[in-house]
């Protein structure tokens, strides 16, 4: 069975969805578009909520609501999607610059990246929120993405989407401190650039490839074991959900695609669905004070 459309919402860039098993919904977000959207799959209800600005990710809040990083910095949103407090400015240019790609490490820390826009190249960083401030982990980067955890949180996955690369490193959830990173992967450009990433029970690694209509599961030595394509030539990022997280979610983009590719994928910027075999694992909620 291969991916079904499960909400037929036509975002412009639909990004960073993450499961609530606390509420049965899956959040996501449009970045261009401004809206937190949230999806109840055993009833169909939708909502969506207007932001103030771009926001490039999400993640829960124990007792609801999110933390974002946004254009302007890292926020505490409510369960409406309302500002409640910055936590922290973006520290480049938010003339070009704005939070991408993000996640909770185990430890409930959040780590996060920039992107720039002018793509001058290595103006972005790869940071964590740890005491109340932004520390970058990883400098020198175009395109923050790909940001995911091992099972025992002992291994940052991270890309740098127009490298074509993902990166691994040791991590200490204890301290959010990193180790030399290595080259997980690569792919050829005809294959799509390395987009929102997940990695499931068993300790593999989903990538989505913007540009190139795939989905792609690699086992934690980079080997590539399964390869799914979808009606829709930029998936953006996965997550797993459903009671028993064995149905993984993509979210899709179809700002800046040509009319000719609308009408092959008509369901370009809509959220889509698989069951999987094998689960994934538990959204961590963010800790403050971590």
């Amino acid at each position: 069975m291969g991916f079904e459309v499960a909400l037929d919402i036509r975002a412009e860039l639909g990004e960073s969805p993450v499961w609530s098993r606390q509420d049965g919904v899956l959040y996501f977000i449009d970045i261009s578009g401004r809206r937190l959207h949230s999806f109840e799959p055993a009833s169909g209800v939708h909502v969506a909520a207007s932001v103030p600005e771009d926001i490039g990710c999400i993640g829960l809040r124990p007792g609801g609501g999110f933390v974002a990083g946004l254009r302007s910095g890292l926020w505490l949103l409510d369960r409406n999607g309302k500002l409640e407090r910055k936590l922290a400015d973006n520290p480049e240019d938010n003339a070009s610059s704005r939070f991408n790609d993000g996640k909770i490490d185990p430890a409930g820390r959040m780590v996060l990246g920039t992107i720039d826009e002018k793509r001058v190249g290595g103006l972005a960083n790869l940071y964590h929120y740890s005491d109340s401030d932004l520390r970058v982990l990883v400098p020198g980067i175009t395109v923050s993405n790909g940001i995911a955890f091992s099972p025992d949180g002992q291994t940052l996955y991270y890309a740098d989407s127009p490298k074509s690369t993902v990166w691994k490193c040791p991590y200490d959830p204890s301290t959010g401190r990193i180790g030399p990173s290595a080259v997980f992967l690569r792919t050829e450009s005809d294959e799509g650039r390395p987009d929102g990433a997940a990695v499931d029970s068993e300790g593999c690694y989903w990538i989505a490839l913007f540009n190139g209509g795939r989905i792609r599961r690699y086992d934690p030595d980079g080997t590539m074991m399964e390869e799914h394509f979808l009606p829709a030539r930029c998936p953006t990022m996965i997550a797993f959900g459903g009671g028993d997280l064995r149905t993984l979610y993509v979210t899709t983009a179809r700002v800046g695609r040509s009319e000719a590719e609308l009408v092959k994928f008509p369901h370009s910027g809509s959220l889509f669905s698989m069951p999987v075999p094998v689960s994934g694992l538990p959204a961590t909620l963010f800790d403050e004070r971590s």
